[in-house]
């Protein structure tokens, strides 16, 4: 799919440009929302819902923000390139990526499809982005606790192959962490619970409602505006590379490895 990329509002000298992945929806696009507002111009990657990303970069420069729209397929390797490309020539910078794009569980997904997008992607995008990204850059990996979590804790039913190609995505990053010191290059992983109203969750409540259930029996589960904004903070957090920042979902946060130097949402 080509890259096209529209500014919604003029990007000021002092603002980053902040890609962010899969963004013209859900948690991506309300990540969008508050990085603008906190004044960040945001490119806001989508792979078909064009006119749902125009809609949002409108909005965002209604609201006084910066933002612009960028159509790429990320599994896609020229796609990919293509993007990082474009949003380099357009603003000649790129300070922060944020990895949110991820499938699989879609019903024409083809089989091998979850690990070419949850992991083979997020890793070839950082590589294309990290000669562009400046000492004290970030990179943002968005996953979840199912994912994170599941070497030592079962995946809910149906969910297995998207957690462990998520997870073999986490563990290929943090294969990177070395080049990502050398160059000075920040790293963070946020992972949440189920996200309340996002298509993953409604996904699996069809499948099987019982693990979304016996989710909601451990306690309210974190909203939208909840996990977006810890994935907004991780882009500016002062924190040792490759810290988790866990949102939600406090029995999983009885693991031991996962109480160790993290910060808990």
């Amino acid at each position: 799919m080509a890259m096209t990329t529209e500014t919604g509002r003029t990007t000021g000298t002092g603002r980053r440009i902040v890609l962010i992945t899969g963004a013209s929806r859900g948690i991506g696009a309300e990540t969008a929302r508050v990085l603008a507002a906190r004044g960040d111009h945001v490119v806001i990657n989508y792979r078909e819902k064009r006119k749902r990303a125009e809609t949002l970069a409108d909005e965002i420069a209604a609201a006084g923000g910066s933002a612009s729209v960028a159509g790429a397929d990320i599994a896609d390797p020229d796609s990919a390139r293509t993007l990082v490309d474009a949003v380099v020539a357009e603003f000649g910078r790129l300070d922060v990526l944020v990895l949110n794009a991820s499938g699989g569980l879609e019903r024409d997904a083809a089989p091998g499809y979850a690990m070419l997008l949850n992991r083979d992607a997020q890793t070839r995008l950082s590589e294309l982005a990290l000669p562009h990204l400046p000492a004290g850059g970030r990179i943002v990996f968005v996953t979840s606790h199912q994912a994170h979590f599941s070497p030592t804790r079962v995946a809910p039913p149906g969910y297995e192959q998207i957690a462990a190609s998520k997870r073999a995505g986490e563990d290929a990053l943090r294969a990177m962490t070395g080049e990502f010191a050398a160059r000075g290059i920040g790293f963070t992983v946020v992972s949440g619970d189920m996200i309340d109203g996002t298509i993953i969750v409604k996904l699996l409540e069809r499948r099987d409602p019982d693990a979304v259930t016996e989710r909601r029996d451990q306690g309210d589960l974190p909203t939208v505006e909840e996990f977006a904004t810890a994935v907004a903070d991780a882009t500016t957090l002062d924190a040792p590379l490759g810290h988790t920042v866990y949102v939600g979902g406090h029995d999983y946060l009885t693991e031991p490895t996962a109480t160790s130097a993290s910060a808990h949402h």
